[in-house]
């Protein structure tokens, strides 16, 4: 299976897509107007987000920060395994859910003449000069958990307020093999992970449209330096209903966090369009 295979059928960088079944079947639709007894709704939605990643990353706390633009192509072709998935509950006016990503990543060989550094694990300075090939594997995990009340609840609108926490995980690995005159030919490995939560703040609409149509919108903020300085996300979707338990949304998602403690920086944003399957039961 190629990347892009894996990257769809497990579908990566922070979209939750929501879609909602069209107003004659409100009790199926975690988004909709709840015209019946309360029940459990639950749902599920794998999906593909196409992000681009800028900002700024120090993988390890004694090396340097370094600047990162890319394109989603980019990312892709660094991709070793992506995974996106948003699962929502709802009974009566209680909404839950839970947004997780997962991203493994290769970078690049990279070779050539350095300036003097210190590669964590080698346990000497590089001399200027030196020549280097080597590699650096990166992991993240992001699970974002929130909760909330549907402070409005009618056919033509619905608003929900949440609260709730992101929890990040990230792990880097470096191998490198470097050759120099005065240290001869090396080869080492060294690893660092690094994980924070950030409580959160968020809110939800849900509009239907004409027919099986429907639009959505959610944002959240928080970190407050508790966990990172700050990070929000925000997202939009348009969805369309094809049965009671199955629909389709395209949306574009906006994930943005600024950590910078104990000499770890990740300072980033991932933006760009979604697309999701949404399987109810």
């Amino acid at each position: 299976m190629n990347r892009l295979a894996t990257f769809a059928v497990l579908p990566l960088c922070w979209i939750s897509s929501t879609c909602a079944a069209p107003p004659s079947a409100p009790p199926d639709a975690l988004g909709g107007y709840q015209a019946t007894k309360p029940d459990w709704a639950l749902q599920a939605t794998p999906f593909l987000w196409a992000a681009s990643l800028r900002g700024s990353i120090s993988p390890f706390q004694r090396g340097s920060t370094v600047d990162v633009d890319k394109s989603f192509s980019e990312v892709l072709d660094k991709l070793n395994l992506g995974g996106f998935l948003d699962l929502r509950a709802r009974y009566d006016r209680v909404v839950f859910s839970g947004n997780l990503m997962y991203v493994d990543t290769t970078g690049g060989h990279a070779s050539g003449p350095l300036s003097a550094f210190q590669i964590p694990g080698f346990g000497v300075t590089i001399p200027p000069g030196s020549h280097i090939d080597g590699k650096m594997d990166s992991t993240q995990f992001m699970a974002t958990l929130l909760g909330g009340y549907r402070v409005m609840d009618n056919p033509d609108f619905t608003f929900d307020l949440l609260g709730g926490i992101r929890f990040w995980h990230v792990a880097n690995e470096i191998t490198a093999t470097v050759t120099h005159p005065l240290i001869g030919h090396r080869t080492a490995s060294y690893s660092e992970d690094f994980s924070w939560f950030d409580p959160l703040v968020g809110a939800r609409i849900f509009v239907p449209l004409n027919g099986a149509f429907s639009l959505q919108s959610e944002a959240d903020i928080g970190g407050a330096g508790i966990g990172s300085d700050y990070t929000w996300s925000v997202l939009a979707s348009i969805n369309y209903t094809f049965t009671g338990n199955l629909s389709a949304s395209v949306g574009y998602k906006a994930l943005k966090v600024d950590y910078d403690h104990h000499g770890h920086v990740y300072d980033t944003l991932l933006s760009g369009p979604a697309i999701g399957i949404t399987w109810r039961f």
